[in-house]
Order: structure tokens, then C-alpha cells, then sequence
């Protein structure tokens, strides 16, 4: 059974940036593709950033150029989020995935607001 616990959410001015960690059980080099989603009330949960395969990443076209996502040789991975505006609040989730198994965090709240 894998474990993810995400930090780093907060309340936030339009313009500002947050960073969020994601602290897994076990390596994060160990997963076949790991991330963060994000759901907005009434909203799907969608793709915000994740690794893919190796070193290769994929990025929500929201999201690039102001989110980046990273990951420490242990078992925490990051997204850092610049420029945030309004319509990035949201729930946002870690995943990670092992097939056929595919895990979730609880969330962690982001609201960007003035």
C-alpha cells in the first residue's frame, strides 16, 4: 500500500505563488507516473503537471510556463506554482501510479483570491 500526504496549500493574492509537496511511502523513482490534479467545485479532476516516464513530463496548457514540477531523489514531489490566478483554485491531489494500482492523496486546498 502506497501513502501520499500533500503540503503546502494556503490561501494566496492573484500574482502569487505557493509550493506544494507531495510525500510519498516509498520512492518516488518507483512509480510509473506520478503527479498532482487539481478539482475546482463542480469541476472534473483534471491534469496539472506530472512525470510520465522517467524524466519526461507532461503539463496542463494551463499550467505551463507558470507551474513547475519536480521531484527530490527520496520520496517527495513538488509543483511549483508562480502567477497564480483565480481559476487555479482548487483541491489538488497527488498521484501515482503503479499498475494496475493507482494511488491518491487527501488533497490540499489552493485558493486564489483578493
Amino acid at each position: 500500500q502506497v501513502q501520499l500526504v500533500e503540503s503546502g496549500g494556503g490561501l494566496v493574492q492573484p500574482g502569487g505563488s505557493l509550493r506544494l509537496s507531495c510525500r510519498a511511502s516509498r520512492s518516488v523513482l518507483s512509480f510509473q507516473t506520478l503527479g498532482w490534479y487539481r478539482q475546482a467545485p463542480g469541476n472534473q479532476r483534471e491534469l496539472v503537471a506530472a512525470f510520465v516516464g522517467g524524466a519526461t513530463t507532461k503539463y496542463a496548457d494551463s499550467a505551463k510556463g507558470r507551474f513547475t514540477i519536480s521531484r527530490d531523489a527520496k520520496n517527495t514531489l513538488y509543483l511549483q506554482m508562480n502567477d497564480l490566478k483565480p481559476e487555479d483554485t482548487a483541491v489538488y491531489y497527488c498521484n501515482a501510479r503503479i499498475k494496475p494500482q493507482n494511488y491518491w492523496g487527501q488533497g490540499t486546498q489552493v485558493t486564489v483570491s483578493s
